[in-house]
């Protein structure tokens, strides 16, 4: 498969590494220029391009970049990609990073957003994990206490497409329901960063309130804004 990322930080630079070695064809790019990229490119094997390029470069796009950046994103960047493209959303939204963002904080959900700014429907996915995690802790299909990715989106074969990469990278992937539903895998939430497996995963899901986003969102910025001021 053809995957394009759009964004060389820790996700984005961990995705390249995992995609390349099953086998993907893997463009990545940043805000910066492909030149920039050499390193990155030349240690997992992907091709470093610019934004347009990757976001040219796949049947499945990754958009994985503060979200305060998507803003800096080209109006046109989807412009013209086929609709069977799927794109994915990794971002969570911080506001000692991010700033506020209005909407966000009025209560649209960060990928709702995000489609809104890209003019592009997404699927979320990827934003629960930590690195680390999404480098160490895949096991084969079946095994016991396999961890496991909420996904959320309203197209059910771009989801599919999706759950099926996440399988193939070591990791149980669960339905989240549609993008209104997605606010249940923001930061703070009781499934975030868990790496909980599939029946945990759910009942962390379930278990969200919409009352208390302004709490977990608080709880988790306040925890981000910690670890990057050390």
């Amino acid at each position: 498969m053809k995957i394009g990322i759009i964004g060389a930080g820790m996700i984005g630079g961990t995705l390249a590494r995992m995609l390349v070695k099953l086998g993907h064809d893997v463009a990545i790019a940043n805000s910066r220029g492909p030149e920039t990229l050499a390193a990155l490119a030349s240690d997992t094997g992907a091709r470093a391009v610019t934004a347009a390029e990757a976001a040219r470069s796949g049947d499945i796009v990754i958009v994985t970049i503060p979200q305060k950046a998507v803003t800096d994103l080209p109006s046109t960047l989807f412009a013209d990609i086929p609709r069977d493209v799927v794109v994915v959303d990794t971002g969570n939204y911080y506001p000692a990073r991010d700033g506020s963002i209005i909407p966000i904080e009025q209560g649209q959900p960060e990928s709702a957003w995000v489609a809104d700014r890209i003019g592009r429907p997404v699927i979320k996915a990827f934003n629960t994990i930590f690195f680390k995690s999404l480098l160490e802790k895949g096991t084969p299909r079946g095994t016991e206490g396999r961890v496991a990715i909420p996904v959320a989106g309203d197209a059910a074969d771009a989801k599919a497409k999706v759950m099926q990469l996440i399988d193939e990278l070591g990791f149980d992937a669960v339905d989240a329901g549609g993008l209104d539903e997605s606010w249940r895998q923001q930061p703070g939430t009781p499934c975030y960063t868990g790496d909980l497996p599939a029946p945990e995963l759910k009942r962390a899901l379930a278990s969200a309130e919409r009352s208390r986003v302004p709490e977990y969102r608080k709880a988790a910025d306040d925890a981000a804004r910690s670890y990057w001021t050390r």
